[in-house]
């Protein structure tokens, strides 16, 4: 009997020490290996500008190389279900935005992945204000005189396609405003800019990075940023509630998640590392260049976050009725 006993707490004995061999799980001994951090967008964009410069200053802090791999395709969805599909160890992360954690979700029910139940925030990297930028050649200077016109004839408005964030963000103006304003989807934001730098669309939103060459180009002008407060790229342009929409605020963001059986030990070193990541000079420098601010959230923090953009936007797209084209 007492062989048995002894034999079975040294097969406990070495279950134990094995788990605890496991990469990932105690946060003492993690990073053991380079982590993976999944950008579900094509390499050169703003997500994935954003993930080169964090993963470079991360790895220097864990120290483990971190390794962006590009997952495109389908709106993000293929690279968010890689991650959600991962083992939960700490090595599989995922650079997530309000377009695949919360627009996503809200316009495509049939998405193989829930972010509440499948994913565990991590921490917040980065808020980007959207621009509203229109032909130079249009009547209006700013948001202000936009709206003045809306309200004498019909305006016009391009977008990246139905159910982007360039549309919604449009939407949003309507509603708040209290215009009628015609949408003009295109595929994909070259297209939809390009008409309105020829005229033949009055104005559009889109990520401030993207739309900055045109306007220093004198392609567009610059009517308005649409988060909380001025960009330093653009000191003389003011937000758009600045410009008569008292409360109005569309941002896009970028966070860190990871799958949703990461111990929590893990994940609280991860965003811990992450927050001071967001200091180096490096790192801001490259979201300044995007007209960005880093966002140093804990998880607990992003995941509010999560939920009040969700309860927010799925508001726009039930009461305007949105749909989206499909995902690509």
């Amino acid at each position: 009997m007492k062989s048995k006993l002894k034999a079975a707490g040294l097969l406990l004995a070495m279950a134990v020490m094995a788990a605890l061999a496991q990469p990932g799980l105690a946060a003492d001994v993690y990073p053991a290996n380079p982590v993976k951090l999944v950008v579900p967008f094509a390499a050169g964009g703003g997500t994935d500008s954003v993930a080169r410069a964090l993963s470079q200053t991360l790895a220097a802090r864990l120290p483990q190389p971190v390794v962006v791999d590009n997952r495109p395709g389908a709106g993000g969805s293929i690279g968010t279900l890689a991650v959600v599909q991962s083992a939960g160890d700490g090595y599989t992360l995922l650079l997530g935005s309000n377009g695949t954690m919360v627009l996503n979700p809200l316009l495509y029910p049939q998405l193989k992945y829930q972010v509440e139940r499948d994913l565990v925030p991590v921490a917040g990297i980065a808020s980007v204000p959207y621009l509203i930028a229109s032909n130079p050649q249009f009547e209006a200077a700013d948001v202000k005189g936009l709206l003045a016109v809306a309200r004498q004839r019909k305006v016009t408005f391009a977008s990246p396609g139905n159910g982007t964030t360039n549309h919604l963000v449009g939407v949003l103006l309507e509603n708040q405003s209290k215009t009628d304003m015609t949408h003009v989807p295109y595929r994909g934001t070259a297209l939809a800019m390009n008409d309105v730098i020829s005229g033949n669309v009055n104005f559009l939103s889109g990520d401030l990075g993207t739309l900055l060459p045109m306007v220093n180009a004198g392609k567009l002008r610059a009517l308005a940023v649409t988060g909380p407060q001025r960009v330093a790229t653009l000191p003389n342009v003011p937000t758009v509630a600045e410009s008569g929409l008292p409360g109005f605020e569309a941002t896009g963001w970028f966070g860190i998640f990871a799958p949703k059986n990461t111990p929590p030990a893990v994940v609280e070193k991860l965003s811990a590392e992450v927050v001071q990541a967001l200091k180096d000079p490096r790192v801001l420098q490259r979201l300044n260049d995007l007209g960005g601010s880093p966002m140093p959230l804990t998880s607990e923090q992003l995941k509010r976050l999560v939920a009040s953009e969700t309860a927010k936007w799925r508001r726009v797209v039930t009461e305007n009725k949105v749909t989206a084209d499909a995902l690509q």
